[in-house]
């Protein structure tokens, strides 16, 4: 058997709040019932995105993923900002300790491909947190434009979180990628 998994952060509920008010108002800009919004449930920053995975590597990626998790020191992170990825896909940033989230990702795709998974080849990782995508060609600077200014309360990540994908039905409007975490390990104290 087979999963679609990443490597994530999650957010927590305090700064989900924020952005989910500040996605409010964008919802009513022109144009804004043409995207598909990213719900609450959805909101994470991918740090290795796995794809499929056979549940034979699991034991291996567990192990050597608690061992990345070890090895990197919890740190401060809030949303901030936000771009889009060509006319097809807007986001949130990240602020804060950007150098330990790289350092975090660097190790988990080195988990991934040291048990023996295939993943992308490696591009200067971004921190995002995708809002919302676009069925078509779209103009998304008015978006990223109106989350230039928004900042949201710090928060510790202390946590590296393995995530399954489950995409959504096809024919089905509406329907969105469930995700579920597999496991997820604490990162230990920098002081």
């Amino acid at each position: 058997m087979r999963m679609r998994l990443f490597a994530a952060v999650l957010p927590p509920p305090r700064a989900a709040e924020e952005l989910a008010e500040v996605l409010g108002g964008l919802r009513d800009l022109p144009g804004a019932t043409g995207l598909r919004w990213t719900g609450r449930a959805g909101w994470h920053f991918t740090l290795a995105f796995m794809g499929e995975v056979d549940d034979g590597l699991l034991p291996e990626l567990r192990e050597r993923l608690g061992r990345a998790a070890h090895r990197t020191p919890a740190f401060p992170l809030r949303l901030r900002g936000g771009g889009h990825f060509g006319r097809r896909a807007l986001w949130v940033g990240a602020d804060g300790e950007a150098a330990t989230m790289r350092l975090l990702a660097e190790r988990s795709l080195a988990a991934a491909r040291r048990t023996g998974i295939t993943v992308d080849a490696h591009r200067p990782y971004t921190p995002h947190l995708t809002v919302a995508r676009a069925r078509e060609d779209t103009d998304l600077r008015p978006y990223a434009e109106a989350l230039r200014s928004f900042e949201s309360l710090s928060w510790q990540v202390d946590r590296l979180c393995l995530v399954r994908s489950n995409l959504p039905v096809r024919g089905v409007r509406g329907e969105q990628p469930r995700y579920e975490t597999v496991e997820s390990w604490p990162l230990p104290d920098p002081g």
